[in-house]
């Protein structure tokens, strides 16, 4: 019988290490050079593009305590940069996929069909479902094959999204297009005066490769050079003069970027991965690895009718252009938007820790944590229902010279089924990029972090990996069984 031990053993055997980009090769761990681009990257002509905004999924039945959607998850044909077709992999078509919007207390049920030639498995990213609906590495939907998969929604607002989680395959089916929005709300988000409907923006950003051909090449970072917003290269977008709410995705698979905008002007964080804030915060810059979300407000109303002002990634590399995206300024419309001194409850203090772990995560010779890859079965952390635990997390990676690609010595460690507070960082205390509730952190080379959650509310097993997608692809993944 082919068990999950064999399938992975077997995917292994093939050349996991073939299949993750990396930035620094060393000796003879390291991969072919096939995974890097030989031909010639399309032109960057900046703003060419205006910004979509990705569609909303309408469900196929609903009731006042479900709704019912389906999804085909196909490959497609669309524009990324201008002029040109690429082939992507897509939720419905769309790159992006659809957003999905659900509301607390109301059940989603996402019934998924695999009309791909690989191998996938869906993930709510930051959703807190059962294990058999998490998507895990193992649990495939095979091509041709589907699955049902059941969210709750029994958490407070957020912005989540979904994208492929299936072994050594996650970080090629999501740069391909494997991901798409899922924005939950509950009573108190309605009731807050922030802007909302069209002044209401998912921006989902990550770097790729086109080809002069048009191809969409999955390799390494550092030979990324085109940047994308809801799918479109370095795109526009047309606002009004008043407030607008940004919802920032990085959807990277191998990326960190430093955001901000070109004339250093600040803007308001009021939400990050876990929701809302308590208290909003004032931010010139967003430090964010993949999978983190940062929730902002932006008043353009401090410029201009007919200007425009850049958003820029100060993290790319000197032979890249930094540009994310523009925003052009239109007229002064009315907006009675703001943003209250106060966002939403904090959740109470977490109890005392009853039990501490210690991790260390390295990329090089091999992607590890503790020095193990993964193994669905084993069994790396056992962890009671309700009990609250403190994490120690360390990047021992070192830096890399100076001018050097460093994106794969960076980590975004990321646990499935609970949100998580940051309590210290390099043995300081948190700054505002840790705040508030957080199912991804950031952790440079070198740096060391300490974080504390109460697992819950459901038993069964889960994972925590390293969301810089090849790291976790290439085995940087542990197992965590939930009992009661």
């Amino acid at each position: 019988m082919l068990n999950r031990r064999h399938a992975l053993q077997i995917t292994a055997a093939a050349g996991a290490a073939a299949l993750l980009p990396w930035d620094r090769l060393t000796g003879s761990s390291a991969p072919a050079a096939t995974t890097i681009a030989a031909a010639e990257a399309a032109p960057i002509s900046p703003f060419a593009h205006a910004m979509p905004v990705p569609a909303v999924l309408a469900p196929v039945s609903s009731t006042k305590t479900s709704q019912l959607y389906e999804l085909r998850m196909r490959e497609a044909q669309v524009e990324i940069v201008k002029g040109l077709t690429s082939r992507v992999r897509t939720y419905g078509g769309t790159f992006p996929g659809p957003t999905i919007k659900a509301t607390q207390g109301r059940e989603v049920v996402v019934r998924q069909i695999n009309e791909l030639s690989v191998n996938t498995a869906v993930h709510l990213h930051g959703g807190h479902v059962r294990s058999e609906h998490d998507g895990l590495p193992m649990d495939t939907i095979v091509p041709g094959a589907e699955r049902t998969y059941r969210y709750p929604n029994d958490q407070p607002a957020a912005s989540l999204w979904y994208h492929d989680h299936a072994h050594h395959l996650e970080a090629e089916n999501v740069y391909l297009g494997l991901h798409g929005l899922y924005l939950l709300s509950d009573r108190n988000e309605r009731s807050l005066p922030l802007p909302s409907g069209a002044h209401d923006l998912p921006l989902v950003i990550r770097d790729a490769r086109v080809e002069a051909d048009g191809t969409l090449l999955y390799t390494r970072p550092s030979d990324c050079p085109h940047m994308l917003v809801n799918g479109k290269e370095r795109p526009y977008f047309k606002v009004a003069a008043r407030k607008y709410r940004l919802r920032i995705y990085n959807a990277c698979a191998n990326r960190y970027f430093k955001l901000r905008f070109a004339d250093g002007a600040a803007f308001t964080q009021i939400g990050t991965d876990g929701g809302l804030l308590e208290q909003p915060v004032t931010r010139t810059e967003l430090l964010m690895l993949g999978g983190e979300r940062a929730d902002i407000v932006v008043d353009f109303s401090r410029y201009r009718e007919g200007s425009s002002i850049v958003l820029e990634n100060t993290g790319a590399l000197s032979t890249e252009r930094p540009e994310v995206m523009r925003f052009d300024v239109g007229r002064a419309a009315a907006d009675h938007s703001y943003v209250p001194r106060r966002l939403a409850s904090a959740p109470p203090v977490l109890p005392r820790r009853t039990v501490q772990r210690d991790f260390e995560i390295r990329t090089f010779p091999a992607m590890t944590i503790n020095g193990l890859s993964y193994d669905p079965d084993r069994v790396d952390v056992t962890a009671r229902l309700g009990a609250t635990e403190e994490w120690t997390i360390r990047n021992v990676d070192v830096p890399a010279a100076p001018g050097s690609p460093d994106f794969h010595l960076w980590h975004s460690f990321h646990t499935h089924l609970t949100f998580f507070r940051v309590l210290e960082r390099n043995g300081q205390r948190p700054g505002i990029r840790d705040a508030g509730l957080k199912d991804t952190v950031t952790l440079g080379p070198g740096e060391t972090v300490k974080i504390a959650m109460t697992w819950g509310p459901f038993t069964g097993e889960y994972v925590y990996h390293c969301h810089q997608l090849g790291h976790s692809s290439g085995g940087q993944m542990g197992r965590i069984d939930v009992v009661g």
